[in-house]
């Protein structure tokens, strides 16, 4: 059977193998692996076992490393299901899947594939908690990550975020425009920043601006962006500032960010508050412990 992995038809084959065979070099850079040499190719199976408690996510990538190491399947079992929060811990293990194949091409995967498996999770962890937080509270807005990834990995870390509940953000430069201080700085003013974006970002891309003040906030949006975000704002200045800018520009999404953890988040929660954007989902997140065993 497929794993159940509902988001899995976002991600591009031919890109998802571009980056498992860029990992696995990395992994493996030279042409001989001695381990390899001593377990043989016989076939063998190991049970993928989930050993601490959060959300699983990133089972295609999982899948994708041992189909690049060629000639292994993989049984996933019925709870393998992306998004489910998983009460593993200490002996209350949780068997995900049997991985079966020529025993070299399993141990050559594996640290990849867990390497991979176990942030994913870290990611959809935090994002689902956050997630949580904001339907405790009947918050409407978007729980986001940001550009804040890890190079090499940001596709393994976007999708973690959508499985754990949370929006993207950009997904990467060329997603959307984002101005922030250094452009505005460079270009001499938010009116001449927006306005020069909007020459080529036309109709297809929004354009959003960081900004320090409500005086900058007003300034963005009266030269077209889409987008304000309200940067480093303490909780009650943010809501204050937020209710003019929306009352003034109803149309513009307000985003908050700057700062904002899993624990201060309820702080910045506003009806005129469309977006709380967090570093820390792709920073600061904690892995789930995930092995390989190969069965006797």
């Amino acid at each position: 059977m497929e794993q159940h992995a509902p988001f899995s038809s976002l991600l591009p084959p031919p890109q998802i193998e571009s980056i498992v065979h860029a990992w696995l070099q990395d992994d493996m850079p030279s042409h001989f692996d001695v381990g390899g040499h001593v377990v043989g190719n016989e076939i063998k199976s190991a049970q993928l076992l989930m050993k601490s408690p959060g959300v699983l996510a990133g089972l295609p990538f999982f899948q994708k490393v041992f189909d690049v190491c060629g000639g292994c399947t993989i049984q996933w079992e019925d709870v393998s299901i992306e998004g489910t929060m998983m009460d593993a811990s200490g002996s209350n293990k949780v068997l995900l899947a049997t991985v079966t194949g020529p025993v070299s091409h399993l141990l050559r995967g594996e640290r990849t594939a867990l390497n991979t498996l176990s942030r994913c999770s870290g990611v959809a962890t935090l994002s689902y908690q956050c997630k949580q937080i904001a339907e405790r509270h009947n918050w409407k807005g978007m729980v986001a990550g940001t550009r804040k990834t890890t190079p090499g990995f940001r596709l393994v870390e976007k999708y973690g975020l959508l499985v754990g509940g949370c929006a993207t953000h950009r997904l990467d430069l060329s997603q959307m425009v984002m101005l922030k201080d250094n452009h505005i700085w460079s270009a001499g003013s938010i009116t001449k920043a927006v306005k020069k974006a909007a020459t080529v970002a036309g109709f297809t891309q929004k354009i959003e601006v960081e900004c320090q003040s409500l005086d900058e906030a007003i300034e963005a949006a009266e030269a077209g962006a889409h987008i304000v975000m309200l940067d480093n704002f303490e909780p009650q200045q943010l809501k204050e500032d937020a209710k003019k800018l929306k009352e003034m520009y109803p149309h513009v999404i307000v985003e908050a960010s700057g700062g904002i953890t899993m624990d201060s988040m309820s702080d910045y929660f506003d009806e005129n508050v469309d977006v709380i954007s967090q570093g820390k989902l792709t920073q600061g997140y904690d892995c789930i412990d995930f092995s390989l065993k190969i069965l006797h």
